[in-house]
């Protein structure tokens, strides 16, 4: 089914270490507006897309953002690595220390472990799909939010180019739903 081929989609080889940035980070694997929220959302609503042009759109883009997981997940290992247990304590990570010593756990920013309610499907294309808008340019300023708080060059990298996928995802779906508003309008109409 797929091919799996052993490189991230963008490089990532972070040099320094940043435990403060690892623990901001992490939102964007398991927070609200982060690339495991946005996976799960759209592999589940593809089952309810009218056509295979949605399906294969909202499972395109859900892989996509699995692997966007990946990107994530490196750069938190690699912001932590060879962290010592002061170091950890100092970056106010001894919580997620006590819980998972250095495993990657999907959190947000303040520790909130991931949820299934980040996600929605409501089963009308429409309003999926608008989610779907919503949570692309939620993720987007995210990462301008995440900008903001480096000046790694290594960090900078791979989360403009997160950052512009979000805007790719962002344009496609508002392309299929203006698509769906004109094809299945007398369809979808609320009742």
């Amino acid at each position: 089914m797929w091919k799996y081929q052993k490189n991230l989609q963008y490089p990532i080889n972070i040099k320094n270490k940043d435990l403060r940035m690892a623990k901001v980070l992490i939102t964007q694997y398991g927070g609200s507006n982060g690339e495991l929220a946005a996976a799960l959302r759209y592999l589940n609503q593809r089952y309810t897309m009218p056509d295979d042009k949605g399906k294969a759109l909202l499972t395109d883009i859900g892989t996509e953002e699995l692997a966007h997981v990946e990107m994530i997940s490196t750069m938190v290992y690699q912001l932590m690595k060879d962290a010592t247990v002061e170091e950890i304590k100092a970056a106010g990570l001894d919580p997620h220390y006590a819980e998972h010593k250095n495993a990657l756990y999907p959190t947000d920013a303040n520790g909130v472990p991931f949820t299934v309610a980040y996600f929605a499907t409501t089963g009308d294309p429409l309003a999926d799909l608008s989610e779907d808008m919503a949570a692309e340019q939620k993720a987007r300023a995210v990462y301008e939010n995440l900008i903001d708080l480096t000046n790694d060059p290594d960090v900078i990298g791979p989360l403009l180019w997160l950052r512009q996928r979000e805007i790719v995802h962002f344009n496609a779906f508002e392309e299929l739903f203006n698509e769906y508003s004109k094809k299945y309008n007398s369809i979808i109409q609320p009742r």
